[in-house]
């Protein structure tokens, strides 16, 4: 009798929590904010109960207060705490346009408008307030809010360095190349080949052409291509590298096939010329490379479209500046400057293209060389 009793009290008691899960738990009719006096029930004996109360509540408080506020949280000023909600008033409210650029949504016309709005309205008293500023609603205005509590830096963006491979074939060690002592700049015309030899402290030591009569007439007979190359390869001076003008040449355009079989046939006797027979040395780098025409052009801005105008302008300022000034980028001899003083004017036959590609392929290689050490 005592069993069935205790059995029935404990069902009445249960019901009282029905649909409520956990150990927490309070009764039904009692509204969310209505702190009660609740038990832990003890597995072994019912009369063993543990008063525990507001458990619950404090916990949700906890959360709320600490959890970020999102777009869909309600009521904007319910969302934050009195000192959150300060320190948002007091940056609209006192910061200047160009201090609210810098908040994450503002950085465009926002900013702007929230300073006309205010100086047109008064200072925001509360958050709702802000979303009466132009194109600032609520999910703006969470991001906003949520960014001035947890400004989020702006990573510096990292600089790019020139490649080499760039403007340099085959790919070398960079290092092979800043210690090189000087260097030969090659180009191939239709009917001559130039030649500059710089040094690694920027002057210029030799500045020649020669004229190939060989070339482009009739068939290419290779004892006769073979000849004319020769002969400018007797005359080039000793240097650490040959750098040799890689043209590109349009595939589509079937006029210019035979001037690119032309340039192709005198780069590869230059390359075979150039190059030592013993090449199975192992940590020895390749003496003859290629220069991408167009990485000059770039580097001198005389690229139009895909083509490259001529750099007789830019060669002239740079024969003036080694003359006038202090510090210039290619200090040239007396000698060189009285030789080729007038060969790049308007309307002169003296010069030509292929000189003025020499010297621009050679100044660009070490200025290029530069860059991509910064």
């Amino acid at each position: 009798m005592w069993f069935v009793r205790r059995f029935l009290s404990s069902v009445v008691h249960r019901s009282q929590y029905t649909g409520q899960s956990g150990l927490f738990r309070r009764p039904q009719h009692c509204p969310p904010s209505e702190l009660e006096l609740r038990y832990l029930q003890c597995t072994c004996c019912w009369r063993s109960r543990v008063p525990v109360a507001g458990f619950e509540t404090l916990e949700s408080s906890f959360i709320s207060s600490s959890a970020p506020c999102t777009e869909e949280s309600g009521p904007l000023d319910a969302c934050y705490t009195a000192e959150q909600r300060q320190l948002i008033l007091q940056l609209l409210n006192t910061a200047t346009q160009s201090e609210l650029s810098v908040v994450k949504l503002l950085r465009k016309h926002g900013s702007r408008n929230i300073v006309e709005y205010r100086d047109k309205n008064g200072p925001f008293k509360t958050l709702e307030s802000v979303v009466n500023v132009p194109r600032l609603k609520h999910k703006s205005a969470v991001t906003v809010f949520n960014f001035i509590l947890n400004p989020v830096k702006r990573e510096k963006k990292m600089k790019v360095r020139l490649k080499l491979a760039k403007f340099i074939r085959p790919e070398i060690d960079k290092s092979w190349l800043e210690h090189a002592g000087s260097i030969v700049s090659v180009v191939c015309g239709i009917n001559k080949i130039a030649w500059t030899h710089v040094d690694c402290s920027m002057t210029l030591l030799a500045w020649e052409q020669k004229d190939c009569p060989h070339f482009m007439k009739g068939t290419y007979l290779a004892t006769a291509y073979l000849q004319d190359v020769s002969k400018v390869v007797a005359r080039l001076p000793s240097a650490d590298f040959y750098i040799i003008e890689k043209t590109s040449l349009s595939h589509q355009n079937t006029t210019l096939f035979p001037i690119m079989v032309h340039l192709r046939t005198v780069e590869a006797m230059l390359f075979a010329l150039l190059e030592p027979r013993n090449t199975e040395t192992p940590n020895t780098p390749p003496r003859v490379l290629n220069m991408m025409r167009t990485a000059v052009g770039q580097h001198f801005g005389l690229m139009v479209g895909e083509s490259r105008v001529s750099g007789a302008e830019v060669v002239q300022r740079l024969m003036t500046e080694s003359v006038t000034h202090k510090s210039p980028r290619l200090s040239l001899p007396q000698e060189l400057l009285l030789k080729y003083r007038n060969s790049f004017q308007m309307g002169s036959n003296n010069g030509g293209e292929e000189l003025c590609g020499a010297l621009l392929q050679a100044v660009a290689f070490y200025e290029l060389l530069r860059k991509c050490s910064e």
